[in-house]
């Protein structure tokens, strides 16, 4: 079972990825397809690793945010957390070549990939199928970027870099400015783009404001009406978000599937198949790059 719209979203979506006018930006559904660990898992190394009390009150009553910044101030640095989060949130890249949403998404030749997930899935990808990109974490990976090959930017920041997480509260809280160079190359990079969104439950609060400071910047321009449709994938229909949403202009999309993964999957591929790719699983866009 589909939503209403998802036909025409499928449709509308094809053909702008046609054009290469589609952002894709990737949440943590599509890490955890591969079996990466649950936020669950972080903060039980946490509290383990600070001699915590998983049942005391001090610890049910915290995010999982506000126990990094614990960490944070009893370490020193976030960096023997980030250390064991690289160790354990590694996926091997047979695995990788085993999903098969991740070889979907590099198909399907989005020019720009936004990423909020801190593992390097999505490079190993692009690396398994010979798929040039480049990686941006930092204004100094900006001025260096290639044109030409598609941009993985990670959003909440890179295990090779400590200072990009956005992994605790202060990090959360600094980032509601939306002022910081990655910030700012997105709201350039999505306000003549169609935004695609999966992996997300739209729970982010972070993503949420995000969304409404982008439909602010339009709805002050006076062109509101000629703004892009953009779109977000929820396996599951929610009447509240999609009204929501709606008002700032992003379109939900449903498919009802036995999995959250299976119906990304379906959603995904249909765009696929509407757009075409040859023997060897190059999207049209690289096809006609490749002057095939």
């Amino acid at each position: 079972m589909r939503s209403p719209d998802v036909g025409s979203a499928v449709e509308e979506l094809a053909e702008r990825i046609r054009q290469r006018k589609v952002i894709l930006f990737a949440g943590a559904g599509v890490s955890m397809n591969v079996g990466l660990p649950s936020w669950g898992t972080l903060i039980e190394h946490m509290v383990e690793d600070l001699g915590l009390d998983m049942s005391s009150q001090e610890v049910q009553e915290c995010t999982y945010q506000m126990l990094a910044e614990y960490y944070r101030l009893k370490q020193g640095s976030i960096g023997p957390l980030r250390s064991w989060m690289d160790r354990n949130w590694k996926v091997s890249p047979e695995h990788v070549k085993q999903s098969r949403l991740h070889k979907l998404i590099v198909e399907l030749d989005f020019p720009i990939i936004y990423t909020t997930n801190y593992d390097r899935n999505l490079e190993v990808a692009f690396n398994l199928y010979d798929k040039p990109f480049v990686k941006i974490a930092n204004a100094k990976d900006i001025a260096k970027a290639t044109e030409g090959v598609t941009q993985i930017i990670k959003y909440h920041g890179d295990f090779d870099e400590d200072a990009s997480l956005v992994l605790a509260e202060t990090d959360y809280f600094n980032r509601l400015s939306f002022e910081s160079p990655l910030d700012l190359k997105f709201r350039s990079d999505a306000l003549g783009k169609t935004v695609l969104f999966i992996g997300y439950s739209m729970s982010d609060m972070n993503i949420r404001l995000l969304l409404h400071r982008l439909w602010e910047t339009w709805n002050r321009s006076g062109y509101e009406k000629d703004r892009p449709r953009s779109f977000v994938f929820m396996p599951n229909p929610n009447l509240v978000q999609e009204a929501i949403l709606a008002r700032w202009g992003i379109s939900m999309v449903t498919e009802e599937a036995e999995s959250a993964e299976d119906g990304l999957y379906a959603f995904l591929s249909r765009i696929r198949d509407l757009i075409g790719s040859d023997a060897d699983g190059l999207g049209a866009a690289e096809k006609e790059r490749n002057g095939r």
